[in-house]
């Protein structure tokens, strides 16, 4: 008999993308002091007024306790309860980094992040993507200008006319942000008029 996710039947679409799942971050978990010897806690869930889920939680050193339910559509809830070992490595200037290694059956892999579905496993495991990788390259393009823009202090936004240089920014780095920053608002724009020439298209059609 396989442990938990044994035939990693908990494989999704490429589609799914972290936002979509409950997250565990242990970095999060160590920094509030709570993998400790016998911590008990609680975390949950929500996405604006509603509740998604909850958790029942037991810290120790070597390994955390999970105890939750979990309810597949048209299915009971069922009772969870496994443990999820954690690997300590040494930081270079002292002390020791929490990771957890992935319960998925046949995974083992050392992460910082689990995300639960019926089992908490990796991003790999589950086959999930960050938001950013869902974008289109003219989205990006203008996701990171507006970045640029923002350490530049200038106005938000592609279209907003573009500013000068910060008080206490060296002008090497100036001049190569602001080259960068064009760089990706001509990407941009190339990408937004080559969707509204398709759009055009379509309706001539």
């Amino acid at each position: 008999m396989g442990g938990y996710g044994s035939g990693r039947q908990w494989h999704l679409g490429a589609k799914e993308t972290v936002d979509n799942y409950r997250e565990l971050d242990i970095h999060y978990l160590h920094k509030k002091g709570l993998l400790g010897l016998h911590q008990s806690f609680s975390l949950s869930w929500s996405r604006g007024e509603r509740s998604t889920g909850s958790i029942s939680i037991v810290g120790h050193k070597s390994h955390l306790v999970l105890t939750y339910r979990h309810q597949r559509t048209g299915e009971d809830w069922e009772s969870i309860e496994y443990s999820v070992m954690i690997d300590w490595t040494p930081c270079h200037y002292g002390g020791q980094r929490p990771w957890f290694k992935c319960p998925a059956d046949g995974c083992n892999r050392r992460v910082a992040k689990l995300y639960g579905g019926r089992v908490f496993a990796c991003r790999q495991c589950y086959k999930l993507a960050y938001p950013s990788q869902r974008e289109a390259y003219d989205d990006r393009a203008i996701r990171r200008a507006d970045m640029i823009r923002e350490k530049l202090e200038w106005m938000p936004g592609i279209l907003s006319l573009k500013g000068g240089k910060p008080t206490a920014m060296h002008w090497s780095t100036f001049e190569r942000l602001e080259a960068e920053h064009d760089a990706l608002v001509a990407t941009a724009c190339a990408g937004m008029s080559a969707r509204l020439n398709l759009i055009g298209e379509s309706m001539d059609n």
